[in-house]
């Protein structure tokens, strides 16, 4: 990493430690003064004041210089770490990342895409936000970075994972009922671990069921529905294929097995069939091509 550059974490870090300093100060000066001038002026000490003086040129122009001085000295900090947010360098590797309810896809210049963003260590990384459906927010408290994603709209945030590890990634925006679940990682690798990670061939192309597992976290279904029997925004997935399941279909309630044209309606036409006892809060899938639809169906099949 370039030692001449500021991190978002250094610029926001600086920024607070000199305006937390300052006010800190002031915070005890006023205090001390406020004792001070109490217990020095008490009426019940002076009742008739000694001096008759109504104003001091001097005494003003200190107490409006030295404000002044210092706000400029917060002004100054707060806007050179702004602006460091917003100074892309040079060498930022490009990712996009799409959110949606109520989940992260992220997605790398040679195609690849994952759930999780993974991230070289060292190298800054320049973030493309953009959102599916409604507005969302992209939030890292380690690097302090936050950034609305708005629909029909393209931000970006930038930083630097200064050391290897796993850093939480939230939607700081409430975005719905599955808000709170829409959580994820930065996984910061060390660059010659992070080249093998973004390099290496699909190992789940042979197998539906890995795929569909890869695509489950891809496409956020794992926000809403678990996969261990308990109950989320969705119903769980553990043992629903080929269960007899109650859904509300126009209005009124019936029931079916859970067989594979069953999932692939509620996939591409959640709508169509709703479970009892659950919000229709999943979106449609209809994008899906035949080949992903099947492998998310083989998935959930082998959730015995």
């Amino acid at each position: 990493m370039n030692p001449a550059l500021q991190t978002t974490t250094q610029a926001v870090d600086t920024a607070f430690y000199v305006i937390f300093g300052i006010s800190g100060v002031a915070l005890v000066g006023v205090a001390i003064a406020l004792v001070w001038f109490a217990w020095r002026y008490s009426r019940k000490r002076y009742p008739i004041p000694l001096s008759q003086k109504d104003h001091n040129l001097w005494l003003e122009v200190v107490w409006t210089a030295i404000p002044t001085v210092l706000v400029m000295l917060m002004f100054w900090y707060g806007w050179e770490g702004y602006l460091s947010l917003r100074r892309i360098p040079d060498n930022a590797m490009h990712i996009k990342a799409s959110a949606r309810m109520w989940s992260w896809l992220f997605t790398y210049d040679n195609g690849k895409s994952a759930d999780k963003l993974y991230v070289p260590v060292g190298q800054p990384v320049k973030i493309e936000l953009t959102a599916v459906d409604v507005l969302h927010s992209f939030y890292v408290p380690a690097f302090r970075v936050k950034r609305d994603t708005v629909p029909g709209m393209t931000n970006w945030v930038w930083f630097v994972a200064e050391k290897p590890g796993s850093y939480d990634l939230f939607c700081a925006e409430y975005c719905g009922v599955g808000h709170s679940a829409m959580v994820t990682t930065v996984e910061a690798l060390p660059a010659a671990e992070f080249l093998s990670w973004l390099t290496a061939a699909a190992a789940t192309a042979a197998d539906p069921a890995a795929r569909g597992a890869e695509l489950a976290g891809q496409l956020g279904c794992l926000g809403c529905h678990s996969v261990d029997g308990s109950a989320r925004v969705g119903p769980s997935l553990k043992g629903v294929f080929g269960a007899k399941r109650e859904v509300i279909r126009n209005g009124q309630k019936a029931s079916l097995i859970a067989d594979a044209a069953y999932l692939a309606r509620a996939i591409r036409e959640p709508a169509a069939e709703i479970a009892d006892g659950y919000p229709p809060a999943m979106p449609p899938y209809g994008q899906l091509s035949d080949n992903d639809l099947r492998a998310l169906i083989a998935w959930i099949e082998s959730l015995k």
